[in-house]
């Protein structure tokens, strides 16, 4: 997967389409996000690199709520790539 602006959109795309909410803002978050499973919504550090963006929004997809029926077929087949990503990769 490549590492830039287009790929961080698609898989913005992806958590918008399930219904969440993706917010980038300053916290003291350990782990470089925090998630309102209530509310749907996804908090980001502000500060991640483009890089840190991406992967941090990879690994958090296995622990959402999300309906792949609902997503277009381009998030389809980006969703199926994402999880089928080893977890050390």
């Amino acid at each position: 997967m490549k590492i830039n602006q287009p790929t961080l959109n698609k898989i913005e795309a992806i958590l918008e389409e399930a219904g969440y909410v993706i917010r980038y803002e300053r916290g003291t978050f350990q782990s470089g996000y925090c998630i309102l499973q209530q509310r749907k919504v996804v908090v980001l550090n502000k500060f991640l690199t483009l890089e840190g963006r991406i992967n941090t929004l990879a690994d958090l997809m296995p622990q959402l709520e999300i309906t792949f029926d609902a997503l277009t077929h381009e998030s389809q087949k980006l969703y199926e790539e994402l999880m089928a990503k080893p977890a050390n990769e």
